[in-house]
């Protein structure tokens, strides 16, 4: 619809109007800001120009209610953001942003939900625009709120090379999201892993950058699908600290930054339509993401295109101040953030609030700025139906609900139903990963088994640090965990009920306590196969061995599990090794000389189930390797993505090739690939290659493979990895089927950042390797391209399409 031109802040509006009726009685006046059949930028604009600066200035932060001021229970700095907030004093003005609602302190659903609208009522009464707040929380494993579906981390997404799967997933916590009054998620995470050692790599989706592109952009489609504003983070370069450190500065060059870490941003921002950027905490050569203009603005809106809100993440703008020292006052960090192309501070107001308002009166900070933000927010309310005349802040799980009685309420809405559980089954069975296998899996008919290790029994095995039981359930230890979360024990029970399973603890997941080892081998020797259990415990800032701020000096498994391994090694019975963790570790004697080996990186509330199906047999292992699982604890920082002089070399006494490489994962069944054809195997640098070959099921049963294509490029201007994920697919095929598949692969995924700092496809010989992992290539296509060099930008074509044959390759 064409703008609204008028200087009248309202207009008046009756559907039963014609030219010819005179009766006027029936005339409303409607803000020009509440109707939605006027352009967004029309409605915004002209709420704008009725704005005070201190409403304005409202709009740009968030407010954090219940949270405590003690940094010691949540995270460290805590203490020195948080500050008394008077709502009252506030709300006149209005608010911008409510903090995590639902994830500060265990809440029934409904009743939160019924708490939400109230405060969204109070919001709307109190400014003279009635303009709600945004709800955001998060949902980095699935909405982070009491008695809500724990799903598998993202590091498990990975696993899966599913996106479809993810996709339905993200939808289906946006929806539960949505229903209780949730705008906004804090989700997904786009950082690519560089070192195994930083804590957060539970939080990722791996270290390969399609494939995090991908996964990522399908869980911002299902989130955004459901009405809820993805937020990518972190932006840009967080996970590539030194040493895998949490918030370490960043020693990056601008090609590694353009080619391997912003990438799946750019994925997620063209073709996922995400509606908000978090900046990331850290400062790369000396710049704080959130004082970055040419990332912020240069980059994501002047080039990509971005036009939704840019959110600080929690107390980055102070850190400014703090941590980075590039600001010398809390109103120089607003300034300094404002300027970068941050709209809105979070959690809570410490530096867009009276610091700001005073800057912006003295002639510090410009109005435009101010004003820039503001539009950004509100575009944002608006397309979100927060401006609509009539919103209505009860939410759809509480419509037609009696509100009078809230008692009434209480277990009425339910976040962690069949459908989710279902779902989260579905993904855990597909993330998990057989490692190795000496014949011994799937178990057939075991007598006694023994159950060894630190998560034999532990129902938080399954859960990463943003589980709402762990990440904020830990503080309230007399509060149940609220879902359903059935032990390695209790999974295996029921997967072999003729079994006897004997329960050993062996050793805690840290600490050198070895007091347990007695036990734990007489259950070995005792048994026809040992199970043990190893992994991580999730925590945060150093109450777990994976989780935001817990990091690893080394990739040894924590404490003393590698010890307790070896000896259950010694003892002669077949030992299984199942790793519930959120990093990839070293194994050592046990790459070799364990009967098995099955990884799984916190699968969630159906994780024990699924590893005990990958152990019976029921389930025939589909996932693959997201990141390289290390042969040695210190040959770090690496990853598959290297170039030659970052592989095992004869100029280096340290090798760090992997014992289980990117990609990688067993099955019960076998594949064969076969009749390879090219086309004519040359393609212009803006043409494209076609491949074909058969892929065929040669084993007994019914599995997946993982089609891999990387791509190799011999000689380039500058250095390059020796080879890089360009495509993927999962492909199911019943015992001895077969089939034709294709892949078009585009010159543009050939792209790298050149000398003079474009993005250039260049001329000359590639191979196209078809494989089963980074490590186990199948087949390769020798081909070239020709003509003159060719610079691409962000709109160049990003995937290689793999796909059942739909013509002779040409």
């Amino acid at each position: 619809m064409a703008a609204h031109t008028t200087t009248d802040p309202t207009h008046t509006t009756d559907p039963t109007q014609t030219d010819t009726d005179t009766d006027t009685t029936a005339t409303t006046a409607v803000p020009v800001w509440n109707d939605p059949a006027l352009d967004i930028d029309t409605r915004v604009g002209a709420l704008i120009a009725e704005m005070t600066t201190e409403e304005k200035i409202a709009q740009l932060f968030g407010v954090w209610v219940g949270a405590s001021a003690d940094g010691a229970g949540v995270a460290p700095h805590q203490h020195d953001m948080e500050e008394a907030v008077d709502l009252d004093a506030l709300l006149p003005a209005g608010l911008g942003q409510l903090t995590r609602p639902f994830g500060t302190a265990p809440v029934d659903p409904a009743l939160g939900a019924l708490s939400l609208a109230r405060t969204q009522q109070r919001i709307v009464a109190a400014n003279r625009f009635g303009i709600p707040a945004v709800a955001h929380e998060e949902c980095l494993a699935g909405f982070a709120a009491w008695k809500a579906t724990a799903y598998p981390v993202p590091l498990s997404w990975g696993a899966t090379f599913d996106p479809d799967l993810i996709r339905r997933m993200a939808r289906a916590i946006g929806t539960d999201m949505r229903s209780v009054g949730v705008h906004q998620g804090l989700a997904p995470v786009l950082d690519v892993v560089r070192d195994a050692r930083w804590g957060r790599v539970e939080e990722t989706i791996g270290e390969d950058p399609y494939l995090v592109g991908t996964i990522a952009t399908a869980y911002v489609q299902g989130l955004e699908s459901a009405g809820v504003v993805a937020t990518l983070k972190h932006f840009a370069g967080y996970s590539a600290s030194r040493a895998g450190r949490n918030l370490a500065p960043v020693a990056m060059g601008p090609r590694e930054r353009a080619d391997v870490v912003l990438p799946p941003f750019e994925m997620a921002v063209r073709e996922g339509g995400a509606r908000s950027v978090m900046h990331a905490y850290t400062d790369t050569d000396g710049v704080p993401s959130a004082a970055d203009e040419e990332l912020l603005t240069g980059l994501l809106r002047g080039t990509w295109g971005f036009d939704g809100t840019v959110v600080a993440d929690y107390f980055g703008i102070a850190f400014l101040k703090t941590l980075h020292g590039v600001a010398d006052s809390w109103a120089d960090a607003a300034a300094t953030a404002l300027r970068a192309g941050v709209d809105v501070e979070l959690p809570t107001v410490k530096t867009f609030g009276e610091p700001l308002r005073q800057a912006v009166a003295d002639g510090r900070v410009p109005g435009e700025l101010v004003d820039r933000a503001v539009h950004r927010v509100l575009r944002q309310k608006a397309r979100l139906g927060l401006l609509d005349a009539g919103w209505n802040p009860v939410p759809p799980a509480l419509e037609g609900a009696c509100l009078d009685d809230p008692e009434a309420l209480r277990g009425t809405v339910d976040l962690d139903g069949p459908a989710n559980r279902d779902l989260a089954a579905r993904i855990a069975d597909r993330a998990v990963v057989l490692l190795g296998n000496d014949g011994t899996l799937p178990l057939t008919g075991p007598r006694t088994i023994a159950l060894v290790g630190p998560h034999a029994d532990r129902p938080t095995a399954v859960l990463g640090c943003y589980s709402f039981p762990v990440h904020v359930g830990t503080q309230h230890p007399d509060t149940p965990a609220g879902i359903g979360l059935p032990t390695l024990r209790e999974a295996l029970e029921r997967e072999f009920p003729g079994a006897t399973v004997r329960t050993a603890y062996g050793a805690d997941v840290a600490g050198d306590d070895t007091s347990g080892f007695p036990e734990a081998l007489r259950a070995a020797r005792e048994a026809d196969v040992v199970v043990v259990a190893l992994g991580d415990r999730a925590g945060l800032f150093g109450r777990g061995t994976s989780g935001e701020g817990c990091d690893a000096g080394s990739l040894a498994l924590p404490g003393v599990q590698q010890e307790l391994l070896d000896a259950l090694l010694d003892t002669g019975t077949p030992v299984v090794a199942a790793l519930f963790a959120g990093r990839p570790y070293a194994l050592g004697r046990a790459v070799d000389e364990a009967a098995a080996v099955v990884q799984s990186f916190f699968p969630g509330v159906a994780g024990t189930t699924a590893v005990a199906g990958v152990l019976s047999g029921r389930t025939n292992p589909s996932g693959r390797l997201p990141v390289s699982v290390p042969r040695t604890p210190w040959a770090q920082p690496s990853t598959y993505l290297a170039p030659r002089l970052g592989r095992a070399t004869d100029v280096s006494s340290v090798d760090p090739t992997a014992a289980y490489p990117f990609g990688h994962g067993l099955s019960y069944t076998a594949f064969a690939w076969t009749d390879l054809t090219v086309g004519d195997g040359t393609a212009a640098t803006d043409g494209e290659f076609r491949l074909a070959f058969r892929l065929r099921n040669t084993g007994e049963r019914e599995g997946t493979e993982v089609v891999q294509l990387y791509l190799h490029d011999p000689v380039a201007s500058v250095v390059q990895p020796v080879q890089r994920l360009v495509g993927y697919a999962r492909v199911p095929l019943a015992p001895g089927e077969s089939c034709v598949l294709e892949a078009a692969v585009p010159a543009d995924v050939a792209a790298f950042t050149g000398l003079d700092g474009r993005r250039v496809v260049e001329p000359g010989q590639l191979e196209l390797r078809l494989a089963a992992s980074s490590s186990d290539i199948r087949l390769t296509a020798r081909v070239a391209l020709t003509g003159p060099a060719r610079y691409v930008d962000h709109t160049r074509r990003l995937h290689a399409r793999i796909g059942p044959a739909a013509a002779p390759p040409r």
